[in-house]
């Protein structure tokens, strides 16, 4: 029987650190392959805590792809392959520079935006930072901003991602862009055009467009239930992969562990082979813990990690910014040196108060329970609609969108028209596909639930409910 200790948590959460504890005895092969988990009530009841306890660890294992739930039989460890870790994170720096619808007369509702609402944003906030920004550091808002951005927002963001996402860097590693686009235009020129960029597929539509407008070569990728597939990089001869292995967009997919670590092996097989990881809405993970970091496990330093302030504050504030593994630091500053930062340095500024003063993480906490009750309204209101006799709802409790599958015949396309004719517009899973689309993907839609109210779902599903009429 698992038996751990629950001292000294320092105000760890209890299902946290049984996570961790279970996660190591994977790890170290304590718990072999195949073994099969204690039952929830039992692991309980043998250490005094509550079944919410070792459920809430065991779903973050089975999220994270260490562990797998099987029906009426409970849960399973799962094969992880080995790990050389005797490189140790000691190396990770060893490279670092020392310096540092459609009628006009209705309403339409729209499905397909994620933006936060201006009621959600903190103006009294942002606004008071910035003014004390304009009176107080006039001089330094004059003076020319470094091409990675400003120091004081680049300590910020490595403070925020070391305690919100484990992630320990160092300002120098740290380039802020006026968006990720700007970012993938830089990373371009930075690894160079002749080598063969992929990209998820399905996925952004814009992500593959920059690439190849930059003149890098680059093809998507199909992917199966745990993300992309590392024998079809090699059967493609990429040389540079972009992944968001958090959440997937638009399936919604978490990458397990096991795939990460196949990932990051391919990466590891060659010189000069890179992970562009997109963790865009990692602050929303709604149930248990966020999931790790790519980067986090990468000890050969392949991983190039990017991130957008546009989900989580909103996406007129065009602040993004990439974290370069130590050996291409030096790289970017010499190829790259004749850039300036793209945002302005009062938005920067502001935006390091913002972070370093604690209201970012207060602001991520309000939208996670904002968000987090939005979606359960969703999912209520609608299993009190006869639309859930036509739909089967799916999501993985993470991220600002959920895929409804409806139960028709008409094709993707007739079925948008029908809807925006009500006044509702959508988009459907089979756009974002760029080769053969699955049977899966069909008659699916992608519903962004994150600026509505409980009064504009309920109109959207009786909207939806006039298309199977």
């Amino acid at each position: 029987m698992l038996t751990y200790s629950f001292e000294q948590l320092e105000g760890e959460p209890l299902y946290e650190h049984l996570y961790r504890c279970i996660r190591q005895d994977i790890l170290t092969g304590k718990l072999a392959p195949g073994e099969k988990l204690p039952s929830k009530r039992t692991l309980a009841r043998n250490l005094g805590i509550s079944v919410i306890t070792v459920e809430g660890a065991y779903n973050q294992l089975t999220a994270e792809g260490y562990c797998e739930s099987r029906p009426r039989r409970g849960y399973f460890v799962v094969a992880i392959p080995p790990r050389n870790m005797s490189a140790g994170k000691k190396a990770a720096h060893a490279n670092m520079p020392k310096s540092r619808f459609q009628a006009e007369d209705m309403h339409v509702i729209d499905l397909t935006a994620s933006s936060l609402r201006s009621a959600d944003f903190p103006f009294t906030v942002w606004s008071r930072l910035l003014r004390q920004i304009l009176s107080q550091q006039a001089e330094k808002i004059m003076e020319r901003s470094p091409g990675q951005g400003i120091l004081e927002l680049r300590q910020a963001i490595a403070g925020h991602l070391q305690s919100f996402r484990g992630l320990n860097v160092e300002p120098e590693q740290i380039v802020i862009g006026a968006g990720t686009e700007y970012l993938y235009m830089l990373l371009i020129q930075l690894l160079g055009r002749r080598k063969k960029y992929c990209i998820e597929d399905p996925g952004y539509e814009r992500i593959g467009m920059i690439y190849r407008a930059n003149g890098a070569d680059c093809a998507a990728i199909g992917l199966d239930m745990q993300g992309i597939r590392p024998a079809d990089l090699r059967a493609e001869g990429a040389d540079v992969v972009h992944i968001s292995p958090s959440h997937h967009f638009p399936t919604g997919i978490v990458m397990p562990v096991s795939r990460r670590y196949e990932l990051l092996d391919w990466a590891a097989e060659q010189k000069g082979r890179y992970i562009i990881e997109d963790d865009y809405d990692s602050e929303f993970r709604l149930i248990g813990r966020p999931i790790p970091t790519l980067m986090e496990s990468d000890i050969h330093q392949r991983v190039i990690y990017m991130n957008t302030f546009s989900k989580s504050l909103t996406p007129t504030i065009r602040i993004s910014y990439m974290v370069l593994p130590p050996t291409l630091v030096q790289v970017f500053a010499e190829k790259m040196s004749c850039y300036s930062c793209t945002v302005a340095n009062f938005e920067q500024y502001t935006l390091a108060k913002f972070i370093g003063e604690g209201y970012f993480e207060k602001h991520i906490n309000r939208m996670r329970t904002t968000y987090r009750h939005r979606r359960k309204r969703f999912m209520e209101l609608l299993q009190e609609s006869p639309v859930r006799d036509y739909s089967t709802l799916i999501e993985h409790g993470s991220g600002l969108h959920l895929l409804l599958r409806l139960a028709v015949d008409d094709d993707d396309d007739v079925l948008q028209a029908k809807m925006l004719a009500a006044g509702l517009r959508i988009k459907a899973l089979s756009e974002y596909y760029t080769k053969k689309i699955p049977q899966s993907a069909i008659h699916t839609f992608i519903v962004n639930y994150a600026n509505l109210e409980e009064s504009e779902i309920k109109l959207a599903l009786q909207r939806l409910e006039t298309v199977f009429n």
